[in-house]
């Protein structure tokens, strides 16, 4: 028996809409929270990840370990894929996660992964597939029939979701519930980091009673309430995940600080500290004996690399990687830092500053907004990068798209300081006493405006895709290489343009820029129909919590569309407001 294309996706779009509009109810029962019901359940639908030209690996989770974990798939669900399954090792629950019952107190919370290689696809098809869990007492529970497929061969258009920084943020599901109704069926999504809150927060990624957790967003089983006007509506998010892979970049919300068995996650989270600190630390412990110690006492990115199957490469593993699909060769890169507040308070361990507190004390300084992977000219990721361009497989692709979390150029609050290591000045009285402990950024030492994004340029890369500040905004280089930030799909941390302007030390040794891009790039203005200020002038950007925005790559055309949504009025229609073309 074979299957028509056209006619199952027509069979795949309803299934989509249904899930949509919340009425599969077999879907919604088997993925509820546990402590409401008896039976076993699936913690998330099955989803996509590394697809080849001749298989994927079908993904799921559950709170059972389990003794059998298979994929069905095939014209009559008659051939089947066997998973593997492992626990997550640092997923934890605590009084800050939002949950029907919160734990009083850090709690472990067991997660089990399952992955199953379904092999021997054929090229450009799509087949059905369901997977099934078997629970140690015998019971068994299955999975909705969803479709799935090898990656796609070269010149099949396909549609492309960029999207980023979800963050359980008010307006995701909404905005992941419009990208699904405008530009379905999507083949792929690019995700430019920031996914969760806290990523060892279990509960962020399946469950949170918010109703706005990643994978029911990206799966069509969010409930996520909005009230705006006085009017409620609730967004159900987008059956995506199910039916296409998805590829994603580290950003500085996938990476957790030091872990701790005592301290609540929010604390671990933001408790970051530099391996060369960590470093220092275990050279004087009589205890520290592995290399394990010093990423415990630093920071680590386990739980994100525990939960997705993505390509690698030699140096970086999962951190950053290329891969082709379709006409696009990917790259992703690592290049995000820590988030440290602006503030100059004397009580802020901030970008620019230690707290005063803290002077005498290194083991609590925060040491700036330090980056987490080295990307210079002179880093294993760089040497890495250098070589992906030049390979054949980046230079036959007809697109060539770099993603990463940190933006090149931006008017958002995050592009400032310069993406560059923190410089330590230490000032003190003629006592010797600690008067300051203070951190530089100097423009010219900014990491990715100085090595990366030249690198990019002379290989001919034509976009280059980010978030980070939660806006849209874009640029052009003099060559004609895009830069694309389109990241406001919860809520935004402003635009800094004319008055506006960021918080900013002004009597440092270096001078950070107040408004506009740091760099002196100037924002494209959208072709199409772009919001309007007080004075009914166009704006480059779109920094709104009332207005959603996500983008669309399709491969046919090589133009990249983005659109709007404003969820004050939840029966508007979705508005086209920007597009361009990538050069061959």
């Amino acid at each position: 028996m074979s299957i028509n294309d056209k006619a199952f996706w027509r069979v795949a779009n309803r299934t989509w809409l249904t899930l949509l509009l919340g009425v599969t109810l077999v879907v919604v029962a088997l993925t509820q929270p546990s402590s409401t019901m008896a039976s076993p359940q699936l913690l998330t639908d099955p989803f996509l990840q590394l697809p080849t030209e001749s298989s994927v690996r079908v993904v799921w989770f559950t709170e059972f370990a389990g003794v059998r974990h298979t994929v069905a798939y095939g014209p009559d669900l008659k051939q089947t894929a066997v998973a593997t399954t492992m626990r997550l090792s640092r997923t934890r629950e605590d009084a800050d996660s939002k949950l029907p019952t919160p734990a009083p107190k850090l709690i472990d919370r067991p997660i089990w992964r399952h992955e199953a290689d379904v092999t021997g696809l054929p090229r450009d098809r799509r087949l059905p597939y369901r997977v099934t869990s078997v629970r140690e007492d015998r019971a068994s529970v299955s999975s909705a029939t969803f479709s799935l497929a090898a990656a796609p061969s070269p010149g099949k258009p396909l549609k492309i979701l960029l999207t980023s920084d979800h963050q359980l943020k008010p307006l995701a599901a909404a905005n992941i519930q419009k990208a699904v109704e405008t530009i379905a069926p999507i083949d792929a999504v690019l995700f430019a980091g920031d996914l969760v809150n806290v990523p060892d927060r279990a509960s962020e990624w399946f469950d949170c009673c918010s109703g706005g957790a990643f994978f029911p967003v990206l799966q069509g089983r969010a409930s996520y309430e909005l009230e705006k006007n006085g009017v409620k509506t609730r967004y159900r998010g987008g059956a995506v995940l199910q039916h296409a892979p998805m590829y994603t970049a580290i950003g500085n919300h996938e990476v957790m600080g030091r872990f701790s068995s005592k301290t609540g996650l929010n604390a671990q989270f933001s408790d970051a500290f530099p391996r060369h600190a960590a470093a220092a630390q275990h050279r004087r412990s009589s205890d520290a004996k592995s290399i394990d110690w010093i990423k415990n006492n630093s920071f680590n990115t386990d739980t994100y690399e525990e939960i997705f199957s993505l390509p690698q490469s030699p140096q970086g593993g999962k951190r950053y990687y290329a891969t082709t699909f379709g006409d696009m060769r990917l790259v992703v890169l690592y290049a995000t830092n820590i988030w440290r507040v602006p503030s100059l308070g004397a009580d802020s361990r901030g970008k620019y500053r230690e707290r005063e507190q803290d002077f005498n004390k290194p083991e609590n300084w925060g040491w700036g907004q330090f980056i987490f992977e080295a990307i210079d000219r002179h880093s294993a990721q760089y040497a890495w990068l250098k070589q992906e361009l030049n390979s054949p497989e980046f230079k036959r692709a007809r697109y060539k798209v770099v993603m990463l979390h940190h933006p090149p150029h931006s008017l958002g609050e995050n592009s400032v300081p310069a993406y560059a290591d923190p410089v330590q000045v230490i000032d003190r009285d003629p006592s010797g006493k600690i008067t300051a402990i203070r951190y530089e950024y100097p423009r010219q030492a900014d990491v990715l405006i100085r090595d990366v994004v030249p690198l990019l340029e002379s290989a001919g890369v034509q976009l280059v895709f980010y978030g980070h500040s939660h806006l849209w905004n874009r640029f052009v280089s003099p060559s004609g290489m895009h830069f694309l930030e389109t990241s406001n799909v919860g809520n935004s941390y402003g635009a800094y343009v004319r008055d506006t302007q960021r918080n900013v030390p002004t009597n440092y040794k270096e001078t950070y820029a107040a408004t506009g891009d740091p760099h002196g790039a100037e924002p494209v203005m959208p072709t199409i129909a772009p919001l309007r200020d007080a004075n009914n002038q166009p704006m480059p950007y779109i920094a709104n919590n009332d207005i959603t925005v996500f983008s669309v790559f399709d491969t046919a055309t090589g133009t990249i569309s983005s659109y709007r949504f404003d969820t004050r009025s939840p029966r508007s229609a979705v508005v086209k407001f920007d597009e361009f073309t990538l050069k061959r």
